[in-house]
């Protein structure tokens, strides 16, 4: 039913997070802008998996497009100075069936919200969003996205623009994005709520912290609740329950990366 789609970062100044991606040996690439809601991105593939980086391009069309809930937490998260990753976007070939399916969960939803980006050479992207409301949490639930096309025809046409191709740093595949939460039961109403299946519970020493998986095609989500002081317990007391950290499989060698907020960890393990 779903896919993970993309990690949204949220940054001041995407190209600047363009540039520093390469020099942390990533492919980034040029986006565009989505000129009915004040935001501009780079982008950052693996196969059809991918980080966007976020920014606020002109706050006065912005902010007419605070009814676009992406378009909100960024002006919002961004006037704090909160930059880092930010949301979770599920890819799915059926808006109307997941809204149908989310409202069975309880789950109301705003949208769909018809999406654009005109691209460097002139090209225009469409796809529509949609915005799932569950519980009043504090970790904003992850965001539905249809694409105009198929998965078949945007691989190729990313694989022809050079977008999804090999980074210097490896053959790096998106294994997980790590989610901070005060406890797993997060992880719970995403599992009931998007039908996602639990692969493994575990404490994770380094980050010290009881973790969660689930199973998402194109990259999996990892819930993690602190136990003590560690990586979890910052995250949640400067940005709250977000996403913070990346991993990042087949490597050419084991090293972290801060960026804007977030952490990369690259691995070599395939």
């Amino acid at each position: 039913m779903y896919a993970f789609d993309h990690l949204v970062h949220l940054v001041r100044d995407p190209k600047k997070a363009m540039r520093t991606a390469r020099e942390c040996g990533l492919r980034a690439v040029e986006g565009g802008s989505h000129p009915d809601w004040g935001t501009a991105n780079t982008l950052c593939y693996f196969d059809l998996s991918y980080i966007e980086y976020l920014g606020v391009e002109n706050p006065a069309v912005a902010e007419k497009a605070k009814g676009n809930p992406l378009v909100s937490q960024a002006l919002e998260d961004l006037a704090k100075g909160n930059e880092g990753p930010a949301r979770i976007a599920l890819r799915t070939d059926n808006l109307d069936r997941a809204a149908r399916l989310l409202e069975e969960q309880g789950w109301k939803a705003s949208g769909p919200f018809p999406g654009s980006r005109t691209r460097p050479d002139g090209t225009l992207l469409r796809w529509s969003l949609l915005f799932p409301e569950g519980p009043a949490d504090e970790l904003p639930p992850p965001f539905l996205i249809q694409w105009e096309r198929s998965d078949e025809e945007r691989k190729m046409d990313l694989e022809r623009r050079g977008a999804i191709a090999h980074h210097p740093r490896g053959n790096l595949r998106l294994n997980h994005v790590a989610i901070a939460v005060r406890d797993l039961g997060r992880a719970a109403k995403w599992e009931k709520g998007f039908g996602l299946k639990p692969e493994r519970e575990y404490v994770d020493k380094i980050l010290n912290a009881v973790c969660r998986e689930l199973q998402l095609s194109g990259g999996n989500l990892l819930f993690c609740a602190p136990i003590g002081e560690g990586p979890v317990a910052r995250v949640l007391q400067t940005r709250g329950e977000r996403p913070f950290l990346v991993v990042f499989s087949g490597a050419e060698q084991d090293e972290d990366w801060r960026m804007f907020g977030g952490i990369y960890r690259f691995s070599r393990e395939r």
